[in-house]
């Protein structure tokens, strides 16, 4: 009986993508993401990314230490966890939020539940939601992008006046279209509005979320059913009445892109069938438009993600690949 065959949790085959490979790719196809961020917002972004990514890696070393693990913070998970914190918040917040956030996201979400694979909501959101909750005026005010000054002027510059967002104008009814902002969905796809450091510019997004669709480090199922759900919502359900919101608006305006491509389609969070992560990002969506619509916050892409992070046990256990060899 002491010779029994014990088997552990799948997946029980294994390619040939190591962890920190992947972890790396996700981390530079999300550097011109901050890099535009940097150029929109200045240099107070950089010194946020910075903080924020170093204090994810020390504080992940200083646990494996600590508990006397073998410390393998090449392996890249922290400095995304980091980056991905970083591109959650604004360039406006001091830099003692950082790394609060950073060491909320390692500690208490990652290895408080046995870390890499072990965490059962992504880290970098799990942070961003706590300084919310905790600080919500710093996390609510966001620098006015280089709307009059030369872009080489604003790099140097700790200019920190804000401004709202395009939703929460729209969301508050000071506005009642995009025209009324003064923007163009030109505008919006390039980051010249206020939000957060790595939401703001959908190009740079896109041409890594393409990167790694193409490498298959992520599938469509759940950007294609998080961004359909939200914006098909917003339109049939407008603020002007049933079919007559703004599909474009609702997607290039907030943190949809940066949500549905790189923090959905968290492997450890996230459900494991293509079905699961279609229902995962549709779910998603609907939670989303939700929080948006309906709710006092007018931002619900995080949310949305934490919300699902918990149902995914839930998913991969009714939505299930058939046995080999079953009818």
């Amino acid at each position: 009986m002491a010779d029994k065959l014990t088997v552990g949790t799948s997946p029980h085959i294994h390619g040939r993508e190591l962890t920190s490979k992947v972890m790396w790719s996700v981390f530079l196809v999300l550097a011109p993401a901050g890099l535009a961020g940097v150029w929109i917002f200045g240099i107070p972004a950089l010194k946020v990314i910075l903080v924020s990514t170093l204090t994810c890696v020390v504080t992940e070393a200083l646990i494996q230490k600590l508990t006397r693990k073998k410390i393998i913070i090449g392996d890249g998970s922290a400095a995304l966890t980091g980056l991905l914190l970083a591109y959650n918040l604004s360039s406006s917040v001091p830099l003692w939020m950082p790394i609060i956030g950073g060491v909320f996201a390692m500690a208490i979400c990652k290895h408080a539940f046995g870390g890499l694979g072990a965490n059962i909501f992504n880290p970098a959101l799990a942070a961003r939601a706590f300084l919310l909750a905790s600080w919500p005026k710093h996390m609510t005010e966001f620098i006015n992008p280089a709307l009059v000054h030369n872009g080489w002027v604003k790099l140097f510059s700790a200019d920190t006046v804000t401004s709202a967002t395009p939703l929460v104008m729209l969301k508050e009814g000071k506005v009642q279209s995009l025209a009324g902002l003064g923007l163009s969905y030109w505008d919006l796809f390039l980051g010249k509005r206020g939000g957060c450091i790595g939401e703001v510019c959908i190009l740079a997004l896109l041409i890594g979320a393409a990167y790694l669709l193409w490498k298959k480090y992520i599938w469509w199922q759940t950007p294609t059913g998080f961004i359909l759900a939200l914006g098909g919502l917003s339109w049939i359900f407008g603020q002007n009445g049933f079919f007559k919101g703004d599909f474009l608006f609702s997607i290039l305006s907030g943190g949809l892109i940066l949500g549905s491509f790189f923090m959905a389609t968290d492997y450890v969070t996230s459900p494991l069938t293509r079905r699961g992560q279609l229902l995962f990002g549709i779910s998603c969506g609907a939670i989303a438009f939700v929080i948006r619509r309906f709710g006092g916050y007018p931002e619900g892409v995080s949310y949305s993600i934490l919300i699902m992070n918990a149902a995914v046990p839930l998913i991969d256990r009714y939505v299930r690949q058939k046995r080999y060899g079953v009818k």
